[in-house]
């Protein structure tokens, strides 16, 4: 008898942990994080209720769940119950470091040489956002008068500073008094190159308007006042390049291309996001975004295709690519568009199903954002996911000024409702039909 009730008491186990939950993320029930939330995600059956920590978790019609918990200081035991389970995770969370501000240090001015090509100046002594005024060429000259942390300060000009990376440069002993040369204009069917030449390499950085490009040139070796300013009238749709052949800087300027029909004529890079190693993020039942973005970039290549476009990916299989590589391959094949497809996941915040959801579109330059607008507004219509809004965001595929690029971040890969969305069979297809849509909408004016 007693072997008997072993028996089935086995079998009920059996089939409680048959129909019982799965937690995709986190892997591990003893981890240590750094976070400020702990954050669930997985996939139930019809059947079950779960609470975590006593808070009921909503669960989609596909069983995808996702839920946050905040955490404290230290250890944190979290217990996730439902009708057939009860599972406890034990979260570690480290205590936050105050890290104290540098403070700025001056010193008599000195001269510096950039160490190496597209050095970023920047608007603040911070390593990221969007305080980029320029990308710096090797060998350029500046004037530096203090530091702050890990940043020299450059003096541009009176009242007028900028900051540098220390990595970037080096302490130079030579001696530069740059002079001025000239300015010259040529203008061509669809590109104006203006440029402006010194006997030495000195800094520059690019201002924009919604009318203008304003390209300065400083030389703080001669005179705190002496500052050279070219004011550009910018096309409608445009991206430029600047190019510095010893002192010599030139600033191209290049219209969009108007195509003769549909799409010919235009290069447009895809680029799938993530790939190989790089998974990207989870969704609740357990997909791949890499695999998604990949699937949806195949699609837009023969859409895109069949209207006349030249359309080059940054990956056509499972592969890891790097950041820098996406963009070389981009400006390799002199690339009109680049778009990068992706999926979102919620960061460290707490976690509002209704909130954290939808369509968001990215982009870093100015001359990009009516494109992220316009493909905002055919996705979600198409799609008919949340718009999340267009965002200026400095991402290294979009730093750069030569092509017209934008990030999609269709849905969110970690929000159960959205995971309805782009689990069905024909998400890649409609996605790409959507991007198509707003390519061809923003060529023709049409948000």
């Amino acid at each position: 008898m007693r072997v008997f009730i072993l028996f089935i008491i086995t079998i009920l186990m059996g089939i409680n942990t048959a129909f019982a939950y799965e937690i995709v993320l986190p892997k591990e029930k003893k981890t240590i994080v750094n976070t400020k939330y702990a954050f669930f995600i997985g996939k139930a059956k019809n059947s079950e209720i779960i609470e975590i920590n006593d808070q009921k978790v909503y669960i989609a019609q596909n069983g995808a769940f996702a839920h946050s918990i905040k955490l404290k200081d230290g250890e944190n035991r979290i217990v996730i119950r439902s009708n057939f389970n009860t599972q406890v995770y034990k979260i570690y969370r480290n205590p936050a470091i105050q890290n104290t501000k540098p403070e700025l240090l001056e010193f008599t001015p000195q001269i510096y040489t950039v160490i190496k090509d597209n050095s970023p100046l920047r608007s603040s002594p911070v390593d990221g956002g969007m305080n980029r005024l320029s990308h710096l060429f090797e060998e350029t000259s500046l004037l530096i008068d203090g530091e702050k942390g890990d940043f020299y300060r450059v003096f541009l000009s009176k009242n007028n500073y900028a900051w540098i990376s220390k990595k970037h440069v080096k302490k130079s002993n030579k001696k530069i008094e740059p002079n001025f040369i000239t300015t010259n204009t040529e203008t061509y069917k669809n590109a104006s190159v203006y440029s402006i030449e010194f006997t030495e390499k000195i800094p520059y950085t690019i201002e924009e308007n919604d009318k203008e490009l304003i390209f300065k040139t400083y030389n703080p070796f001669v005179s705190e006042e002496s500052v050279y300013t070219l004011n550009i009238k910018k096309p409608e749709k445009y991206y430029y390049k600047i190019n510095l052949n010893k002192g010599q800087y030139a600033l191209k300027i290049n219209e969009f291309p108007t195509p003769e029909q549909n799409l010919e004529g235009i290069t447009i890079t895809i680029d799938p996001g993530h790939g190989g190693t790089e998974k990207g993020a989870i969704g609740c039942l357990g997909d791949e975004e890499k695999k998604i973005n990949l699937q949806i970039a195949e699609q837009l290549k023969t859409l895109l295709e069949n209207l006349g476009a030249n359309v080059v990916m940054t990956r056509e299989c499972d592969a890891y690519i790097s950041l820098d590589d996406r963009v070389k391959i981009a400006q390799d094949n002199y690339s009109d568009l680049f778009i990068s497809i992706h999926l979102n996941s919620i960061p460290d915040i707490e976690m509002n199903v209704h909130k954290n959801k939808g369509t968001s579109v990215f982009y870093y330059n100015p001359n990009s954002k009516m494109l992220a607008k316009t493909l905002e507004n055919s996705i979600t219509q198409a799609l008919n996911t949340k718009k999340a809004g267009t965002h200026s965001a400095s991402f290294a595929v979009l730093r750069p000024t030569d092509y017209i690029g934008v990030l999609v971040e269709v849905a969110y890969m970690t929000n159960p409702l959205d995971s309805v969305l782009y689990t069905k069979e024909d998400f890649p297809s409609e996605t790409a039909k959507a991007i198509t849509d707003g390519i061809l909408n923003f060529l023709n004016n049409e948000n």
